[in-house]
């Protein structure tokens, strides 16, 4: 992972510099202005009708190729081809970053009113990165069953190996092939990235890892797409270590 002095596009470097100094949510002109030759909008808010925020390549929603215009649902299906992204919204609250070659189900339930709530995310294959509020619901992949809480979070799922991070928040972390493999983590900055196998043996299944492929930037885009802030401040300079030593 790259700090920010070493990122090859100036115009990005200055967006991030930008973004992290809060210079979007006061609505300054040549800030957004940056944001939207790069990002092709400026990230703020979406609107109710509006689910896509940026498409990278290519993405298909439940079968069929995504554009700006496309609404994305509780209960729908998101991949994303090689070297592709997707960075949407789901139900207002919920905002994702779904990298490329990636499977993603969003999981449904129907509230007391009869409207559609996200109750899991499935990624089968692929990287995703994604935030909500005061929202309990499930993530799981071929290795691990995670409880969320409403939470910031980043996982990579393959068959034999899933990889975690509690960005910020509370989370419950399971390994499936042993239930003598689980643990909870509380998290105020990617404090306890973990490994989630099948195979280490009874009540090894998970592990520590290092903080890898993911920034603070990328999670104050998508919050504020939703319109909120992360729960912690940082500098300017983007990280390149783990939180903590290992």
């Amino acid at each position: 992972m790259k700090r920010l002095n070493e990122v090859e596009d100036p115009r990005r470097r200055l967006l991030i510099q930008a973004l992290t100094a809060g210079l979007f949510s006061a609505g300054l002109p040549g800030a957004n202005a940056l944001a939207a030759s790069i990002f092709g909008s400026k990230p703020a808010t979406l609107p109710v009708d509006q689910s896509v925020y940026r498409i990278s390549g290519q993405a298909t929603i439940n079968g069929q190729e995504a554009t700006l215009e496309t609404r994305i649902n509780p209960g729908d299906t998101v991949q994303t081809a090689k070297n592709s992204e997707i960075i949407f919204v789901v139900n207002g609250s919920h905002s994702m970053i779904l990298r490329g070659d990636s499977h993603l189900v969003i999981e449904s339930a129907k509230s007391t009113s009869g409207s559609l709530l996200i109750n899991g995310l499935r990624l089968l294959t692929g990287k995703l990165l994604s935030v909500s509020r005061d929202t309990p619901m499930r993530v799981s992949t071929a290795t691990a069953t995670i409880g969320i809480r409403g939470t910031g979070f980043y996982v990579e799922s393959d068959p034999a190996l899933t990889y975690f991070c509690t960005c910020y928040g509370v989370t419950d972390i399971a390994a499936n092939a042993d239930p003598e493999s689980k643990t909870t983590v509380e998290s105020k900055h990617h404090d306890r990235p973990l490994y989630i196998v099948n195979d280490a043996g009874q009540g090894k299944n998970i592990s520590n890892a290092p903080m890898i492929n993911h920034t603070d930037q990328e999670l104050a885009l998508i919050e504020a797409l939703v319109g909120r802030t992360t729960p912690f401040v940082f500098e300017n300079d983007a990280y390149s270590t783990p939180r903590r030593d290992y």
